[in-house]
Parts: C-alpha cells; sequence; structure tokens
C-alpha cells in the first residue's frame, strides 16, 4: 500500500502505531508517525516492566492525545488485539460493567477506557495493517517501537 500523504482523502491525520516488548512481560516501547498534510511528526516512549499489549494501546492513546482538536482520523494498526477490542469487543464489555463474556475483568481496564474516551472524541476509522509486510510506514514505526524497548 503507498499512502499519500499529499492528500489524505476524507482525513484531517494518518497515523500509524506500534508497539513492542522485549520479553512478555519485560522491558517495552511504543511509537507514533503521524501525518497531517506533508508534516510527519513522530512521538515514543518506553516502560521499564510492561507487555506487549499495553505499549499497543498506549501507541494508540499518545497518537490520539497527540491531536488536540476534535479531528478524522485513518489510524493504522498491525494489533488484533487493538483492532478487535476497540470493533467488537468494547461494545460488549461496556455492557457488562466492563467484563469480558466469561464475567473476568477486561485486562488493561485503565487503558481501555483511556482509547474509549479518545475514540468518542474523534472521528477514527480503525485500520489493520499486517505487520512485517513491506508496509513502508508499519515498518518504521515497528522500528522505533523496538528501539524505544531496547533503550531500557
Amino acid at each position: 500500500m503507498t499512502l499519500n500523504i499529499n492528500n489524505p482523502i476524507k482525513f484531517d491525520y494518518i497515523i500509524y502505531t506500534d508497539g513492542a516488548c522485549i520479553g512478555n512481560p519485560g522491558p517495552g516501547g511504543w511509537a507514533a508517525i503521524i501525518f497531517y498534510g506533508k508534516d510527519k511528526n513522530i512521538i515514543s516512549g518506553f516502560e521499564k516492566q510492561t507487555t506487549n499489549n499495553r505499549m499497543e494501546l498506549i501507541a494508540s492513546i499518545e497518537a490520539l492525545k497527540y491531536i488536540k482538536t476534535k479531528s478524522k482520523i485513518n489510524l493504522f494498526t498491525d494489533s488484533k488485539y487493538i483492532i478487535d477490542g476497540i470493533k467488537v469487543w468494547i461494545k460488549n464489555w461496556k455492557l457488562n460493567n466492563w467484563k469480558t463474556k466469561t464475567n473476568k475483568d477486561v485486562k488493561n481496564l485503565d487503558l481501555w477506557k483511556e482509547l474509549d474516551d479518545l475514540h468518542g472524541f474523534h472521528s477514527i476509522q480503525w485500520t489493520w495493517v499486517k505487520g512485517h509486510s513491506g508496509d513502508k510506514y508499519n515498518d518504521e514505526v515497528d522500528l522505533l517501537a523496538r528501539g524505544e524497548a531496547e533503550k531500557i
């Protein structure tokens, strides 16, 4: 897929996010590439002890928090956990008082609630991209996230 950052079609922003973890749990990193017109911004960070799923969530959250005004966004991630969570599971979690279908506590609840709030603020198209498949920006954000995890 080729991204035309000069013409984001109907979106104000195009975002690529990724999370990485050395061991799971272990040191982790996250990164996001945020396109606005011709501008490209990179944000990233790390945690000393975390999980891959937490890093994926934090990458999406931090990218969406970076955008201060209500916007139309296409967010690309290679995380099925994020895609399934936001598109499928979260509705039922909320109806079930933040419990899974087996009545267990939702893992990473603090982050899912924050992501849900941001999802309600922005208009977001969540797009899954296959990891390590040659997508230029997914590969770039993967390297950035892994680089953050390796800082520790």
